[in-house]
């Protein structure tokens, strides 16, 4: 690490970090930037008209369709024609501000064409986590969105695909719409009628008609009360976090047209809000990846990127872990990887110091700097960066600072340099739909959302050095010694220690006497460890095999070590081999692990923990 931290960073232009710290007598510490955020646009899909007027034959979007895989693509230009032949299909079947319009399936060239002209007939977007519909066994979540929204459409890639989930849905009078194949037994109207659909003046009075809190999207969030929430999602909301987004890394009129290979499902605000949409508003050009970064799925985006240079990538700690196995064995993909490349994005958890090395030493061999990683910190509520990194740092786990024209204020919450974050901007949302009771307790007496995390500085001297994430206040807890369990920092911290055996996991504890951890494996990462590449072994025997019990072990041991305290040791672990319950809501919509729901379904698990005996892993 110490010789590579003398090496430079790939030259980009960052917002400059300029803040001002405002301290008052209980402690309460208001952050801002001094940077006044830019003017914005007025909707998105303004965004779209501008680039199909100044540059029409380039790529908007591409993805590969078909037997043979091949990619389809779509000019800016091509893709205004169909957007408002769209709109007009909408505006034709008397869609608006009234009459959303629900999509269930995964990213599409189709999906993003919808999702522009809902907004343009100022219909409600509400794309639903495909999750709810091919994972889900009881659709429970799915129908629950779908009467709390009551759309005037829903919207399928593939009817078959969804036609069980199609099924439990009362859709009397309700427009259902395919690409691909229709639903069984149910009247649907192929897309290829919506774009033939001839665009007339309604779409530009419409579009004229779009004002800053028409609302753009439902967005959906369960976190960890169970049944999601509808966010709502203004024109305003969106369009400010672009331009703030544009104002932390700056882009030159000779840098390289954005290039992105795009896995983030857009159902999310993170796919849907900041990489899509921000694409978008700089007329970049989006490849849509139908890989993920899971297992046998990643496959995929390795064949995407033995093709695409993109000139920015995002991934999840996992994804980037397969990443750069497949970087360092392959000569000719890394070269093609980083060879546009200027920025690295992650989310979803901290990255570790061990993949931020090897994806920095990958970097520096094929174009002799190191690539700045850079991440942020928001929620579906704030649109849905407030914080970034908007600079080359050779720290992991920061969240950074506010982004101009947000207001952060930190409440201390007792632990010494640790406090709460509640944010003021017009990111935040008004509220949840139909959900007054819910919007109430949202806002503090100052009006600050109260988004319930925690975060403290890198260094209180000197605020310029940005935040570190600290946890969710509300999952800590206290053992029976009355000593209180930061959970989000000592999972974080325990997940890195025994990199690669666990994917995840939950922090137990409460009124006990010592920590323990429920692991979710990664049971590819684990296979890889014991030399089980091939899957012979069932799961049971590679979760018990000696390599994977000694990492743990000697991981959380070092990690118990270099503790502060009983808070920031674990003496057992427990590795299950029953993944997150879509259905049983351990998994919230971002992706994370909803530690209360998982303990309340998992609670024999957790006493079998604390009676130690077969499976349980002591550690020192």
């Amino acid at each position: 690490m110490d010789s590579l931290v003398q090496v430079p960073f790939k030259p980009v232009d960052f917002l400059s970090r300029d803040v001002s710290v405002e301290r008052r007598a209980d402690g309460t510490i208001l952050l801002q930037s001094n940077h006044q955020l830019k003017p914005y646009e007025k909707h998105v899909p303004a965004f779209l008209a501008k680039w199909a007027a100044e540059v029409p034959d380039r790529v908007w979007l591409a993805q590969r369709r078909g037997p043979s895989r091949e990619w389809l693509t779509l000019t800016y230009g091509e893709a205004k024609r169909q957007v408002d032949s769209v709109t007009q299909a909408l505006l034709d079947r008397g869609f608006g501000p009234d009459r959303a319009v629900m999509i269930l399936s995964s990213n599409s060239i189709e999906f993003a064409l919808l999702s522009m002209a809902a907004m343009q007939a100022r219909a409600p977007l509400a794309p639903v986590s495909p999750a709810y519909s091919v994972m889900s066994r009881d659709h429970a979540k799915l129908k629950y969105v779908f009467d709390l929204i009551r759309p005037g459409m829903v919207f399928v890639q593939n009817g078959e695909v969804y036609g069980d989930a199609l099924d439990d849905l009362e859709l009397d009078g309700v427009l259902l719409v395919h690409v691909d194949k229709p639903p069984r037994q149910r009247q649907s109207l192929p897309w290829s009628e919506l774009i033939a659909t001839k665009a007339t003046d309604d779409v530009q009075i419409s579009i004229d008609q779009i004002g800053p809190k028409t609302v753009g999207k439902f967005l959906f969030t369960s976190g960890s009360t169970g049944m999601p929430k509808a966010v709502i999602n203004t024109q305003e909301m969106m369009c400010a976090n672009v331009a703030m987004g544009q104002m932390a890394r700056v882009r030159k009129p000779t840098d390289p047209v954005p290039v992105q290979l795009d896995w983030l499902p857009w159902n999310h605000t993170m796919g849907g809000n900041a990489t899509f949409q921000g694409n978008l508003a700089e007329g970049g050009t989006t490849w849509i990846d139908d890989g993920k970064p899971l297992p046998g799925l990643f496959d995929e985006t390795l064949r995407n990127l033995r093709e695409i240079s993109p000139t920015a990538f995002a991934n999840v700690p996992a994804g980037y872990a397969m990443l750069a196995t497949a970087l360092e064995k392959d000569k000719a993909l890394a070269k093609k990887f980083f060879k546009n490349l200027n920025s690295l994005a992650y989310g979803g958890a901290t990255l570790s110091s061990d993949l931020y090395e090897r994806m920095e030493r990958l970097a520096v061999k094929h174009t002799g700097y190191r690539v700045p990683f850079i991440t942020g910190w928001g929620s579906t509520e704030t649109a849905p960066t407030a914080t970034a990194v908007h600079w080359a740092s050779d720290r992991v786990g920061l969240v950074g600072l506010p982004y101009p024209g947000v207001r952060l204020k930190m409440v201390p919450t007792g632990e010494e340099g640790r406090y709460e974050l509640r944010l003021k901007s017009v990111i935040v949302t008004p509220g949840y739909y139909k959900r007054p009771d819910l919007t109430a307790q949202m806002f503090d007496d100052e009006g600050f959302y109260q988004i319930g995390d925690a975060g403290r500085f890198v260094d209180p001297g000197d605020p310029s050095q940005g935040l570190v994430f600290d946890g969710r206040v509300v999952e800590d807890f206290k053992l029976s010694t009355g000593t209180f369990v930061l959970v989000g920092t000592l999972r974080t911290t325990a997940v890195a220690a025994v990199s690669p055996v666990l994917q995840d996991a939950v922090v137990c504890g409460q009124d006990r006497d010592h920590v323990g951890l429920l692991g979710f494996p990664n049971v590819a990462a684990c296979r890889r460890l014991i030399g089980d590449d091939d899957v012979q072994l069932p799961v049971e025997e590679v979760l018990s095999h000696p390599a994977v019990i000694s990492t743990l072990k000697e991981g959380l041991a070092k990690m118990n070590a270099e503790g502060k305290g009983s808070s920031m040791r674990v003496k057992r672990v427990l590795l299950m081999d029953e993944p997150p319950s879509v259905d049983g809501h351990e998994i919230t919509d971002k992706g994370y692990i909803n530690q209360r729901a998982t303990l309340e379904r998992r609670k024999a698990l957790v006493d079998r923990l604390y009676a130690g005996g077969s499976g349980v892993v002591e550690i020192n």
